[in-house]
């Protein structure tokens, strides 16, 4: 070797090593970040958010249940007692652990359904070419296959929400706690954290057939895995949320149309505020966050200032849509990192009054799919979209989804910047960081 050829070598060999020295400089930072630990933190079911990430620390802060007394502190193994639990009256701090898979359809479908409920005569009496597709099936009575499905509905529905109290934290023991088949209700209440486990999404067990819905038909399910209803405060860190064994692909068709079983994984709605989703897992799934739930102005009123919500070292891996949709709240999406399938529709959805800002982030596109997808625009609404990678390549989103879809152009300039953030990773560096540090049983 020349040496002019061993000094090339050399200072290419100095250059990479300074490169992987400096992602693992910044990893230790992030990580760092993610470790809140300035309230016992040797205990991490006392650990609270700390200060400037993300709305969720705005005012108050979120401390969830962090001072819970040694006798509101409760480890289950079973829905029962986890429901047991919650349902303690008063709002002084508690801690739930969580210890294992905690099932709240141990006992499968059947065990919800009303006497006399028979899918099969649903289906005979609510086939198209029988019933047709204009008449909505609102008005059947109690005792038709659709009123015995409105009554094994009700069973499950009040079977499987959980009402999450006030200064509570729900935490995962170890790596391999979940709960599934369940939908957290956080509603109506301030300053709650939830962290380390894997939500399977709960299936619902009696999706209605709409006729009227689009000019085929459609089905029609309920429950999210987690829903933040008009609550403040709310911190969900270090979670995984999947369908599991029941994903979408291995839904049958029933009048031509997916049997569809799954609602949300996560919907922040009915005037939420001060919202942080961090280093969760979101994967497997359709619609998968909604933020802000209807465009009408009777919701519009309670919305409006509201629904503040930030994003930031999320993974969100083979999802359709809805990460997330946006109608009205300021939403700082940052440090994310986003991989698509073939079945992927959009990434952000522009939505009523919204002001979504998503800066450095990351992409990862399966060949054939556009840039200009990640975008998608249901009303007319400024956007900020900066400083984000796709495919390891600087790309301006806005730009190539005006350039690419001409009829939905997009504005840039959300009208806010982000202040509540903790360090900002550069976009090349996302994927190495939250693929290895994102989901439940990976909290520090």
């Amino acid at each position: 070797m020349s040496t002019s050829g061993w000094h090339g070598h050399a200072t290419r060999r100095a250059v990479a090593l300074a490169g992987c020295t400096a992602l693992v400089l910044t990893l230790t930072a992030a990580t760092a970040q993610a470790r809140p630990g300035h309230h016992h933190p040797r205990d991490t079911a006392r650990q609270t958010l700390p200060a400037n990430d993300g709305w969720a620390s705005h005012g108050t802060g979120t401390t969830g249940g962090a001072d819970a007394a040694p006798e509101h502190v409760y480890t289950v193994t079973t829905w029962a007692a986890f429901k047991a639990a919650l349902a303690v009256e008063g709002t002084a701090p508690r801690i739930i652990k969580v210890k294992g898979t905690v099932d709240a359809v141990s006992e499968g479908c059947d065990a919800f359904a009303a006497p006399g409920y028979d899918f099969d005569a649903y289906l005979e009496q609510y086939a198209p070419e029988r019933w047709g597709l204009d008449t909505d099936l609102s008005a059947e009575p109690d005792d038709s296959p659709e009123g015995l499905r409105r009554a094994s509905a009700a069973r499950q529905n009040q079977a499987i929400k959980a009402n999450v109290p006030a200064n509570t934290t729900i935490i995962g023991v170890g790596r391999d706690a979940g709960i599934k088949g369940a939908s957290l209700q956080i509603k109506g209440v301030d300053n709650v954290i939830v962290r380390n486990l894997t939500f399977e999404s709960p299936v619902d067990c009696f999706p209605q057939w709409d006729p009227t819905d689009g000019d085929k038909g459609n089905w029609n399910s309920e429950y999210d895995s987690a829903v933040v209803y008009g609550s403040t405060h709310v911190w969900l860190d270090h979670n995984t949320f999947t369908d599991g064994e029941h994903p979408d692909s291995a839904a049958p068709t029933h009048f031509g149309m997916l049997y569809q079983q799954h609602d949300g994984q996560l919907d922040i709605v009915r005037g939420a505020d001060h919202v942080t989703a961090s280093w969760n897992v979101f994967t497997e799934h359709d619609k998968t966050i909604l933020i802000g739930n209807s465009d009408s102005e009777s919701t519009a009123v309670g919305d409006r200032g509201h629904l503040k919500t930030t994003f930031h070292h999320n993974l969100f891996k083979g999802l359709v849509e809805r990460a997330p949709r946006v109608r009205f709240g300021q939403v700082d999406v940052y440090n994310n990192h986003f991989v698509a399938d073939e079945d992927y529709a959009y990434s952000f959805g522009v939505g009523k009054e919204s002001q979504l800002v998503a800066e450095h982030n990351a992409f990862t596109l399966p060949d054939g799919v556009s840039p200009a997808k990640v975008l998608k625009k249901w009303s007319e609404a400024p956007v900020t979209a900066a400083h984000n990678r796709v495919n390891g390549r600087s790309v301006d989103l806005i730009a190539v989804h005006n350039a690419e879809i001409p009829a939905e152009t997009l504005r840039s300039g959300a009208g806010w910047t982000p202040t509540l953030r903790t360090k900002v990773l550069p976009a090349w560096a996302v994927p190495f960081v939250v693929d290895h540090g994102a989901g439940a049983g990976r909290l520090r």
